[in-house]
């Protein structure tokens, strides 16, 4: 067990494995004791908003016909950019939030 917490904390002193699980599926991280760690708790609202904004690109794509179609490729090329964005900051230990919907994280209260 302190073998896999030495695993996470490489380097940074801070549990990056769940900050960047924390992207791929926000609440996993939430579910265990790492979700009173303020790195882990930051990267799990960053995530949270990702999620909020794949949903919002979703509806987008399938609710308005047309222009749904014509956004739908440029938002999900955006949307995995700022994944991408996501884990490698919480990969290095650094709380940088994402471009343009990163700000919204800080909303959060959990």
């Amino acid at each position: 067990m302190e073998e896999t917490q030495k695993t996470q904390q490489q380097g940074t002193g801070k549990k990056t494995g769940m900050a960047i699980l924390a992207y791929i599926i926000f609440f996993i991280p939430l579910l265990t004791n790492d979700k009173d760690d303020p790195f882990v708790k930051y990267h799990v609202k960053q995530g949270l908003v990702l999620f909020i904004y794949w949903v919002a690109a979703w509806i987008i794509a399938t609710v308005i016909p047309i222009i749904g179609w014509i956004l739908s490729p440029a938002l999900n090329i955006i949307g995995i950019i700022l994944l991408i964005m996501g884990i490698v900051h919480a990969a290095d230990g650094k709380e940088v939030p994402l471009p343009v919907i990163g700000k919204y994280a800080s909303k959060f209260e959990f």
